[in-house]
């Protein structure tokens, strides 16, 4: 629609029809003039950079909070660090359906200001958890758990973007939330570097007790951010909703009989099939890739015997052109999906991840060096759970005050490692290239269908329940890998995982027919009743 628009000839034109109807009683339903699709894509941008702040709220800080943890309370340890981290993921998971069913009965403008006002507070609660004279650490667990609750609001984002968009832009502006979104999360750990000049002790302002150092300072900036998004989504967003076709409609938001009429009767049409089956299979797409991040480190820890700080500046180094990866991903599949489709993109995603993991598979005579330290002078390994960076504080061995030497290889407790072949570094640098090219894919993919599956009922409470998936996702896989590989080694954890690859792609062989737009099913179902 976007290379059909012209530039008006008058002032008048402003409030002509872009597109009309074909002459009868129809052309009442006029597609939009230029004013409404200049505000509409507006309304459209400032989502994109909601998307783009919430990201780099998140990894602002997630490089930094094992230290400041350990600043702020000396009680804390790296199992209660896994807690911090997944408190995130569980915050979200309960505020995506409540935020998701507030914006289908209210305007949109309202759970996305309290929602990013809400993290803005959690912002400064954490910047603030040196303050209590004791139990800080419980501090910092409710202000991660409050960031995540605001970071909600991206089920309210993907709604409204699945509502003001036709089928030929939905693709499009999903593939252009989603680089936002990987873009947030790429430039957070940056801006945190650059923080990091600042120094632990930094400035102290006695008045208001605020200690700007290298670990307040990132999420002071993150309530600046936020501030200015709320900004933004009062002065410059508007609501606006049109069907498939590209036409307005009234706001869906409104509470009439009308509406309400209207949403009951497309209630009737969906496919939940097709619903309840798009959330598994995204619940699967996060769920695997909670895992590719979280084993990144104790994986090349046990198989190349890196030290611990070798093993996050490299991985560090992989999760970032990985992260670039998707971005170009994410925009090289816009063009793609007009030519095969939305489902075959799927589909193929998925298959690109499972030859990843299986590219993974041990194979070879070659066993990996043996760490055979003297077990009773060392503290156990210490497995915590997490999303995004938690794994870096995973596989820890810590050597008592005696010793100075930190010792590499796998771990002679893991009984796997005297027996299970070595993964070699070409191995791994391939399955992480494949899983780049196919969790992207996968995962605009899945938002794209969903959104249209839906069609034009109010999306907002299935937009919720479908970022609740992805949130349990991002909590269960890194418990999953842990637990599967300290115990049972990378064979079985990897193995598993091309299990539950398989298992997703027949059951998308099933559904593949029903994942159709909602307005395709809608006319089919018409024309089989008349």
């Amino acid at each position: 629609m976007a290379a059909a628009v012209l530039e008006p000839a008058s002032k008048e034109d402003w409030e002509q029809p872009l597109l009309s109807g074909d002459g009868d009683e129809r052309s009442k339903d006029v597609m939009e003039t230029l004013q409404h699709y200049k505000s509409r894509w507006r309304s459209i941008r400032i989502m994109y950079l909601t998307m783009f702040f919430s990201s780099v709220g998140f990894s602002i800080v997630i490089m930094s909070i094992w230290p400041y943890l350990q600043q702020i309370d000396k009680t804390a340890d790296p199992s209660f660090l896994g807690w911090i981290i997944a408190s995130y993921s569980i915050g979200q998971m309960i505020a995506s359906p409540f935020f998701g069913t507030w914006s289908n009965c209210r305007p949109r403008r309202e759970p996305l200001v309290v929602s990013t006002g809400i993290s803005i507070a959690a912002n400064f609660l954490y910047a603030y958890v040196h303050l209590p004279p004791s139990h800080n650490k419980y501090y910092m667990l409710a202000a991660r758990a409050l960031v995540g609750f605001g970071a909600g609001n991206v089920a309210v984002v993907r709604s409204y973007i699945a509502g003001a968009t036709s089928l030929t832009e939905r693709t499009n502006a999903m593939a252009n939330t989603s680089a936002f979104q990987a873009v947030g999360f790429i430039l957070g750990p940056v801006f945190q570097t650059l923080f990091s000049l600042i120094g632990e002790k930094g400035i102290s302002w006695k008045t208001i007790y605020l200690q700007l150092n290298m670990y307040t300072a990132p999420v002071l900036f993150g309530s600046l951010l936020g501030i200015i998004n709320i900004v933004l989504i009062i002065a410059v967003f508007r609501e606006h909703h049109i069907d498939d076709m590209g036409r307005p409609q009234n706001s869906i938001n409104t509470e009439s009989e009308e509406n309400n009429e209207v949403v009951q009767d497309n209630q009737r049409y969906i496919d939940h099939v097709a619903v309840v089956s798009t959330n598994f299979l995204f619940f699967v797409i996060l769920f695997i890739f909670a895992v590719f991040e979280t084993i990144a480190t104790p994986l090349t820890m046990d198989m190349y015997a890196w030290t611990r700080k070798k093993a996050v500046f490299i991985n560090g180094l992989i999760l970032g052109a990985v992260g670039i990866e998707s971005v170009v991903v994410f925009l090289s599949v816009k063009e793609l999906s007009k030519r095969i489709g939305e489902r075959a993109i799927l589909y193929g995603g998925l298959v690109f991840i499972l030859v990843g993991f299986f590219v993974l598979l041990p194979w070879g005579n070659q066993l990996p060096n043996i760490q055979w330290a003297d077990i009773r002078n060392n503290s156990t390994p210490r497995r915590i759970f997490g999303e995004t960076f938690a794994f870096l504080w995973m596989s820890q061995i810590e050597f008592s005050s005696n010793n100075t030497a930190e010792a590499t290889g796998c771990p002679s407790i893991q009984t796997w490692c005297s027996y299970t072949p070595v993964i070699y570094l070409g191995q791994y640098i391939t399955s992480d290239i494949l899983i780049g090219l196919g969790y992207p894919a996968c995962n605009v993919m899945s938002y794209t269908l969903y959104s249209k599956i839906l069609g034009p009922t109010p999306q907002g409470i299935y937009m919720g329940w479908l970022t609740a998936c992805g949130s349990g996702a991002r909590i269960l896989g890194p418990v999953f890998v842990s637990q599967l590989y300290s115990s049972l080694g990378p064979r079985w954890a990897f193995g598993s995982i091309c299990g539950i690859v398989v298992l997703s792609l027949l059951l998308l062989e099933v559904v593949y027919k029903r994942l159709i737009a909602f307005s395709i099913r809608y006319e089919s179902l018409q024309e089989q009743i008349s």
